[in-house]
């Protein structure tokens, strides 16, 4: 390429001389200058490929889960079949190892080297049954063992569940202490007394499904308390005077604190109800310092009979005819150590369908285990006392 065609400018030059001595080389026109260095080579003509237009995503949200971005796929690449499914225990050692390995990008059926098979076996000496679910030890990463109350719901099973046995127990020692302290003095009878009224409070509450509600389980236990002093202070004639006027003052007091509540309409309707309940049955527990001590001592050994008979793993029907025959019979045992002899039986009798009917109530709309061991517990003793207060009067 000639200087001519590279640096068209000729003589006309704007830029001055170049020669720093102030001489200028003058160059023969038809002589062709050609160039001692390095060039190009214009012949060769390169090929442009057309630029790819970037692809636009969809803008990503952080708010979104990660699960919700999935990355552009190449079509040619090739299709993975879907991983096999882990049953592997949530919470076990290795359930971190068999989600890492459960899938690995590859051939169905192969993985990477170094990571073993895609499932992983359950931890060793860990009890699962074949069939059933295995649950994992209470965690605090929300993955809890669930109650048994929970299961049953969860499985659309029926919603009463008895208390069992060890309520049961507990039961039949409050019956048997009111029936040993009665006949001793009534403030013995206190005792056994205060413990079943504390609990008929706060079980009457947690089988509401209300919790926690220690302004209104102290207000139905102190109206239990109000009703023993004013008993012993008036004596037993006055008893149905004193139960219901301390169930009127009690009623007004819980309306006062619900109309100075900040909760909507609906939750102080509910709480006033569950609140004036507690403290019905709190205050009618009471009554076992108005009954003759013979009645209290058949009512609380019939009582004790009935549930633990109730609770032996028999069926339904069986069971509850089972659970009325050891009633009679504590009745009779005990109307004979008492000298009420075999009025006992119907005493006792009465007592016992009292007790059941308390029993179902502790056992409706999937009770928790709590609910078992206060409503459970005090509720077959607080139902009997109407049954025990009259038949006592009648018999006795």
């Amino acid at each position: 390429m000639s200087s001519d065609q590279q640096y068209p400018y000729g003589p006309q030059d704007s830029y001055g001389p170049q020669d720093p001595y102030g001489q200028r080389n003058h160059q023969d026109p038809n002589v062709t200058q050609t160039w001692e260095g390095q060039t190009w080579d214009t012949q060769y003509q390169p090929t442009v490929e057309p630029v790819a237009e970037p692809v636009q995503h969809a803008p990503y949200h952080p708010g979104a889960a990660d699960t919700t971005y999935l990355p552009p796929q190449d079509p040619s690449a090739r299709a993975y079949a879907l991983p096999p499914e882990v049953s592997v225990a949530p919470g076990s050692p290795a359930a971190p190892a068999a989600a890492s390995a459960a899938y690995e990008p590859g051939i169905a059926g192969q993985g990477i080297a170094g990571h073993g098979a895609a499932s992983a076996p359950p931890a060793a000496g860990e009890p699962q049954a074949a069939g059933e679910p295995a649950y994992s030890a209470p965690t605090t990463l929300g993955n809890a063992r669930i109650t048994d109350a929970q299961r049953a719901r969860a499985e659309g099973r029926s919603p009463i569940i008895p208390p069992g046995m060890q309520p049961a127990g507990l039961t039949a020692v409050i019956g048997l202490l009111l029936a040993a302290t009665a006949g001793a003095s009534p403030y013995l009878l206190l005792i056994p007394l205060i413990a079943l009224q504390g609990l008929t409070a706060a079980g009457w509450f947690r089988l509401n499904g209300m919790w926690p509600a220690r302004q209104g389980i102290a207000l139905a236990f102190a109206g239990g308390l109000a009703a023993d002093a004013v008993l012993l202070a008036t004596g037993s004639g006055h008893a149905p005077a004193v139960i219901i006027g301390t169930l009127g003052v009690w009623v007004l007091l819980t309306v006062v604190l619900q109309l100075r509540s900040h909760a909507s309409a609906d939750e102080r309707m509910y709480g006033l109800m569950a609140t004036v309940a507690s403290a019905a049955l709190t205050i009618v527990a009471a009554g076992y310092l108005a009954v003759a001590p013979e009645a209290v001592a058949v009512a609380g050994a019939s009582v004790a009979a009935a549930v633990l008979a109730r609770a032996l793993p028999l069926p339904g029907a069986a069971s509850v005819v089972v659970a009325l025959l050891a009633a009679a019979g504590a009745g009779i045992a005990a109307g004979g150590a008492t000298g009420v002899g075999s009025q006992g039986a119907l005493l006792g009798l009465g007592a016992g369908v009292c007790a059941l009917v308390g029993l179902r109530v502790a056992s409706y709309d999937y009770p928790s285990r709590f609910v078992h061991m206060t409503a459970g517990v005090a509720l077959p003793l607080t139902a009997a006392v109407p049954a025990v207060y009259l038949l006592g009067r009648a018999l006795i």
